[in-house]
Parts: structure tokens; sequence; C-alpha cells
């Protein structure tokens, strides 16, 4: 490819882009059945295509066809703000934004709050997408570990020591979290408030699977633990619960950012669709997405069982895995002599051989985790999940045995070594 001595900004070699989203035209390309758990999308079938098509019926009106506020349309900000008063995180009608999806939710946080040289904290793993937001505007990333009750505040108390500087910002997916699928315990959340408030951070609260709650009990979040505190900002998203194609979500922060937040997203798009809007805002209004929600959260409870029956029935032993209580991920890190395989050579045998997943370097700024990788249970049924499994396995064999065969070249043991 030619580079072109183009006068790029110094931001541009910021811009790392997305593997997950490049995944969606990686598999399109691909001519041979492919059993996906890489995108993190939800189930085709699981779409309510009927509800939306009846509803985009009716609007017919032609002011759904014109430009909109840019805050969102007052239909659907009133139907989310009635909804939510149901929920654990109600809220008021000044604190929200309509956004397209939550990935401008995340742009629009970092470009209010990070400037270039700013150390950002994200977990480790992460959601990419996210960090590479905030890289997009000149942040320093500082990744903390995970364990199984979300970012280990422990470790990040010690590396901001270390680092010898404060944050600015600290982004966290708090439930059932992209890709690990924990949830950020209670005293946990009451710690990062705790600690933002010492260093005057900026929580940037990223949760597009709270209400896919399956199992377990509901955690109050940062809002309601912090008492409406200005440095919660919340980004949230109708993408996992509706459909992503609608690109609708929502900023729930304090009233006093919403005309910066407004400036700001006129720089971007002037507003959110506003015909999707108003098919979100009537599907609210007509109090079907309870219903909805309760029907994801059994399917998608018998779909991660089925997934982790597979991983046992086929890789037991030779794997570790997350149990999520909701959300869509699991995390994957192959043990033991498995270990030794790198998941971005296993993902391309995998792919030959019919099934995809988000190899773990893609899911760390720093291109950590190699012996690791993301998988996603919610849109594959559990028939299609234990071939895919089989599929994966199949993959693993072949890896592993290349993996053995790189080990004894390298030593000067095996057949590529000349020596017998």
């Amino acid at each position: 490819m030619t580079t072109l001595n183009l006068p790029l900004a110094g931001r541009a070699a910021n811009l790392v882009g997305s593997v997950i989203d490049s995944s969606t035209s990686l598999l399109a390309a691909q001519k041979h059945d492919i059993i996906r758990f890489a995108m993190g999308a939800p189930a085709d079938e699981f779409v309510p295509v009927r509800a939306f098509t009846e509803i985009a019926a009716s609007v017919h009106d032609s002011s759904s066809f014109t430009y909109g506020a840019t805050e969102g349309e007052p239909v659907l900000i009133s139907a989310l703000v009635d909804y939510l008063e149901g929920t654990a995180e109600p809220t008021s009608a000044e604190r929200i934004s309509i956004t397209s999806g939550g990935m401008q939710g995340l742009d629009i946080a970092c470009k209010l709050f990070v400037d270039p040289g700013d150390l950002v904290i994200v977990e480790s793993p992460t959601y990419t997408n996210g960090s590479a937001t905030a890289l997009s505007y000149g942040a320093e990333l500082l990744e903390v570990p995970m364990d199984e009750d979300g970012m280990d505040v422990d470790e990040l108390e010690r590396l901001v020591a270390e680092a010898g500087r404060t944050p600015k910002a600290i982004y966290t997916i708090p439930n059932f979290q992209n890709p690990s699928g924990t949830t950020l315990s209670t005293e946990r959340r009451e710690r990062i408030i705790a600690l933002a408030r010492r260093w005057g951070a900026v929580i940037i609260d990223d949760d597009p699977y709270g209400l896919l709650r399956f199992a377990g009990e509901d955690l109050p979040g940062f809002r309601q633990l912090s008492g409406d505190d200005p440095l919660v900002f919340s980004v949230r998203t109708f993408s996992k619960i509706l459909a992503p194609g609608l690109r609708v979500g929502w900023i729930d922060a304090d009233p006093s950012l919403r005309q910066l937040i407004i400036n700001a997203k006129q720089a971007m798009d002037t507003c959110t669709n506003v015909p999707a809007q108003h098919v979100v805002a009537e599907f609210l209004r007509r109090g079907i997405l309870d219903e909805h929600l309760a029907g994801l959260r059994t399917e998608y409870r018998n779909r991660r069982d089925a997934m982790l029956a597979s991983l046992d029935k086929h890789l037991s032993g030779r794997v570790r895995t997350t149990h999520p209580d909701g959300g869509f991920f699991l995390w994957v890190t192959l043990t033991g002599e498995d270990a030794a395989v790198d998941t971005r050579r296993l993902f391309e045998i995998a792919l030959a051989e019919g099934v995809a997943f988000i190899p773990g370097p893609a899911l760390s700024a720093g291109g950590r985790f190699a012996s690791a990788f993301r998988l996603c249970f919610a849109s594959t049924g559990p028939e299609r999940t234990d071939a895919g499994v089989q599929r994966l396995t199949t993959a693993l064999d072949a890896a592993l045995a290349e993996t053995r065969q790189d080990s004894a070249a390298a030593a000067g043991t095996g057949p590529a070594s000349g020596r017998g």
C-alpha cells in the first residue's frame, strides 16, 4: 500500500481501530459456515422485529424525518425517564442526553474530560473500543488487573502511586464486564468513588448489560452509591437490549454538563437518528420492554449454561472460564500445556475450522492475554454452541501440535532442526 505524504494531525497515530468491529467484515467475507462467538450482539431471533415494523409503520408524521433536538427527542427522553423510574436507576429528564449508540457517549466523555497526556485508568482486559476512544484524545492508559470481583482496587491504588500522578478518568464496565463477564463488587464500587473524589477523577460508568442480569442480586450503581456525584458520568445503550442497528443510546450525567454535551454532539452529528428515536420511544411507551427483557434473561442464562457445559464436555482440564450472572460473555483462559498457544494464531486456525472468537490481546491496550479469549454466548443456540466448541477443540489440538513443533525446532530437537 502506498503511503501518501498527507498533513495528518498528530492524533491520527492514536486512531487504533477495533479488532472487534473489524470481525464483522472479516466474517462476512468468509465463504464457509462460521459459528460466531466473536461479535457481542443480541441473538438475531431475539430482536423484536415484528414490533419494530409495526411501530415504524405508525411513525408517519413528517416531523419524525427532519432534524431533531441535539439532546434527544422529548418523547424518547420522557418515555425513558418513565421506564427508569421502575428500575434501580431512576433519573430525571435534565440528566439525559440521547446519543448515537453507547460509543458516542464514550466519545463525548473523553472529549469533555481527557486532554493529551492525561492518565486514564482502564480495566485489564477491557472493551478496547472504549480505551481506543481515550487514546484518540491523547490519553495515556494505565491497565489495572481484574479478578472475580472486578477491577482490583488494591492494584489500582498501587499502580497510581507507582505512576506518580493521579488519573483524570477511570473507565469501568461494572456489570458483566466486556470481555470478562465479571461484576464489580459493591465494596469496590464504593472504594472507586472514594478514590475518584480524592483524585478529582471522573468515573466513566459504561453499563450496556446491567438490565440483562439473569442470576444473583442487582448491585447499587455508582450514581446511587455516590448520591449523584457529578464525577459519575454514565453511558447507556439500547444496543444490547433491543438492537445495535438502531444506534440509540443515552448519557446520564449531572445537569451542569448538559450544554457541554450538546455542544460536543453538535460537532459530531447534530442529532441522533430521529425515526429510530421515535421507534424506541413507542416501544417503551407501550410497556413491552420488561416482557422483552424477561425473555432475554431466560434465553441468555440457558445459552450461558449451554456454553459452559460444552466447554466442560470438550475442553475439561484445558481451560478456565468465568461464570457471569448476566450479559453476553465468557472469558476463557488456556491452562497447562495449552497455555503456550497464542490465541491470535488459534483464531486463524479456528476460523478455518468454522468458529470465530476474539483473541485476548485484542482486549488489552497493551496486547496482553495471549493465552485467553472472549466467547459471546448470547447470539448462538445450544446445539450450534456445542458444534462451535467442538470446532474450537479441533482448532486447539492443531494449534497445540503446531506450538510443540515450533518449540522443538527452536530447541534444536525437532524435524525442522535438521537433526531428526
